[in-house]
């Protein structure tokens, strides 16, 4: 289904103002302690007016209260690698690379800065006689490289660090290696975490199972993009960058059987959303095996698969901002962030969630 009938919107219509202070630059003190603003979908056009909206403020720990038994439950599992390399250009100035994915040459695909010297054939030494030699410079400021001194899981466990979002203006403390990283997280191979996962504890997903709740997996590794404005005016000439995923049998059929039975499919996380909605068939049901989205989700679009949503609260000018005015409705979504800047709700990675009913 689709929330509202819309309008042509601009990226300049997913601007909002966000006081610096609400930006979230640590997790809570314990994990699951976050708050949840709730949101129910307006039901037909035109969207409620704000007055009209149906807001709760919760906390996260009050969600299994939320979630009927014989729903089920999609969360990402990816694992955030520690693929920022940080060492020193021949003249000795300071360089960074972002590893984002391998290839199967044994290159990577990575970022780098400072951009402008990072040109083929130069290198980035890490010490302990392992470096980064770049490879070809891509499209959009990404660049091939490849590892040398030994091999790339050595190099990742003895000189990576984690990469926290680039709001986040502190450096990463050992802490973050466990906050940052969801405590079901399997797989190594996202840049980002998948952020709305990392209010749950296993407390709380054993209550979950425990009220009849079914709860399946999917990998989707986050990509930079996560973090990317879209900086066109007209939201169809915005390139998505390719994220990889793998929906696994168990998790396709969990979903077939949540909707043959009534139950409501719950994605935690946009990247939920992305994976489940690419890999969606007309019934509702999903493609099991490994794929690729480029899928952009902006008010309009017709849900086929997810009928819950978890999310953190996102970026101005984002798309995943867009997805959640698409799922929610435009009027709706803005109006709540508005709820939740009055009410001083925790912004971002390390901050609140949402849930939109």
């Amino acid at each position: 289904m689709t929330a509202e009938p819309q309008v042509a919107l601009h990226t300049s219509d997913f601007d909002y103002p966000l006081p610096s202070e609400l930006i979230a630059q640590a997790p809570p003190p314990r994990r699951g302690e976050s708050r949840m603003l709730t949101v129910r979908r307006c039901a037909s056009a035109p969207a409620r007016r704000n007055a009209e909206l149906e807001l709760e403020d919760r906390s996260f720990a009050e969600l299994p209260g939320l979630v009927a038994p014989g729903d089920l439950l999609v969360l990402n599992n990816t694992r955030v690698r520690h693929a920022r390399l940080i060492g020193r250009r021949a003249s000795g100035a300071p360089a960074e690379v972002l590893l984002l994915r391998p290839e199967p040459d044994g290159s990577w695909i990575a970022l780098g800065q400072p951009g402008s010297a990072l040109k083929p054939g130069k290198r980035v030494e890490l010490g302990e006689g392992m470096a980064v030699e770049i490879v070809e410079v891509l499209e959009a400021g990404y660049r091939r490289v490849r590892l040398s001194g030994a091999d790339a899981d050595a190099i990742i466990a003895r000189r990576g660090r984690l990469p926290l979002p680039p709001y986040i203006t502190r450096a990463a403390t050992p802490d973050d290696a466990e906050r940052y990283q969801t405590v079901y997280a399997e797989r190594e191979g996202s840049v980002a975490a998948p952020t709305a996962g990392l209010h749950f504890t296993p407390e709380l997903l054993e209550m979950l199972q425990h009220n009849g709740v079914r709860i399946a997996f999917l990998d989707l590794e986050v990509g930079p993009g996560t973090f990317k404005p879209v900086e066109v005016e007209e939201l169809a000439r915005h390139v998505m960058h390719p994220e990889r995923f793998v929906i696994p049998d168990s998790t396709a059929g969990a979903i077939a059987e949540a909707k043959a039975r009534g139950g409501a499919v719950w994605a935690v996380g946009t990247t939920v959303v992305r994976a489940l909605e690419s890999a969606a068939r007309p019934d509702g049901t999903v493609q099991d095996g490994p794929g690729e989205t480029r899928l952009m989700i902006v008010p309009g679009y017709e849900f086929k698969v997810i009928d819950r949503l978890i999310t953190n609260f996102h970026l101005p000018r984002s798309t995943l901002l867009m997805l959640v005015a698409a799922f929610a409705g435009y009027e709706t979504t803005m109006a709540a962030y508005a709820s939740a800047v009055r009410l001083r709700y925790r912004f971002y990675s390390y901050g609140d969630a949402m849930a939109v009913l």
